[in-house]
């Protein structure tokens, strides 16, 4: 075992990186990382390497919270290049077709950018991390392989004009997972009766986290003890349950709790679960058709290793 691995160790926690232009999400990992020394980490929807913003990075047990990340809903500012459109959708691909651009007016664009507000379907690129038969779909496209992609249903739920000129547009948008905003760049070209593609695309918005929060990846590798959050506060939107020592020990070995549970209702939901020290241990299912709590997912914390560190920050607002 090499000297950097066994100077890894546990960290649980959330880093809000602001991911800079040029790199992969991936990349941005492996920085976080080596700044942390974390034996693990993921992060939490794929940035493009020409885009940029809120990239949320998961080390430790808050890796176990990543997926419900990945199902949120995004924002982000896009500019859309009107007239040439590339292979990738952006403008770190090759042009593969150019068209004059007509006239724009903000009606006009207005009038585009409502047709696409709801629920929509849309084919997802061949430039994506969609994997087909183990490989991902841009392994197929570099090599000039067209694969067959069923239109999925996204939603969007927000899509309005910043500012504009003769051959280029900023839009803000508010979309469901899965949305792809390089095909919606190109899908509003179209509409506009001509091609383009995004040179330019920046998340502001991750769930419940904003653009505000985060921090560039350099400060974060320099100052990594400022910039870690603890792991609940992707979680903020479930109730908290503060337990008993007994309690806890209870559920985690496995058993349920049927009274003593403050506001219960005949809805199963989840919630967030505490020690009588404060920490968070677990996100909790109450299950109504039983009246009952079990633990839905464990997280092991250790208030005297890495996650003390986490700990002593600020919680972001919900």
């Amino acid at each position: 075992m090499s000297n950097s691995r066994q100077r890894r160790r546990v960290v649980n926690g959330i880093v809000l990186v602001d991911k800079p232009v040029g790199m992969t999400s991936a990349a941005v990992v492996k920085q976080v990382i080596k700044a942390y020394r974390a034996k693990k980490a993921g992060h939490t929807g794929t940035l493009d390497p020409f885009a940029t913003g809120l990239l949320p990075v998961c080390l430790g047990e808050a890796t176990k919270v990543s997926s419900m990340l990945l199902a949120s809903d995004k924002r982000y500012i896009a500019t859309l290049d009107l007239g040439h459109k590339t292979d990738t959708g952006d403008r770190d691909g090759e042009v593969i077709d150019s068209q004059p651009v007509p006239a724009l007016s903000a009606e006009l664009i207005e009038q585009v950018l409502a047709s696409f507000r709801g629920e929509i379907a849309q084919t997802p690129p061949m430039y994506s991390s969609i994997k087909f038969e183990g490989k991902s779909l841009h392994v197929y496209a570099r090599k000039g392989i067209e694969i067959e992609r069923e239109p999925r249903q996204v939603t969007i739920y927000e899509l309005d004009l910043i500012d504009f000129n003769a051959q280029q547009i900023r839009f803000e948008v508010h979309c469901s997972k899965g949305t792809y905003i390089r095909v919606l760049g190109a899908e509003i070209a179209e509409k506009l009766g001509t091609v383009g593609h995004l040179s330019a695309l920046h998340r502001t918005q991750t769930g419940i986290f904003n653009a505000h929060e985060m921090r560039p990846l350099q400060e974060i590798c320099t100052y990594p003890n400022s910039s870690i959050h603890p792991l609940d506060i992707a979680l903020l939107e479930y109730p908290a349950l503060y337990l008993t020592a007994a309690q806890k020990e209870h559920l985690w070995l496995g058993g349920f709790l049927f009274d003593s549970l403050p506001e219960q209702t005949d809805t199963t939901h989840m919630m967030r679960l505490y020690d009588d020290q404060g920490m968070f241990f677990a996100m909790g299912e109450w299950q109504a058709d039983k009246q009952r709590l079990k633990i839905k997912r464990g997280f092991r914390l250790n208030p005297d290793d890495a996650n003390a560190l986490c700990a002593t920050q600020p919680r972001l607002d919900s």
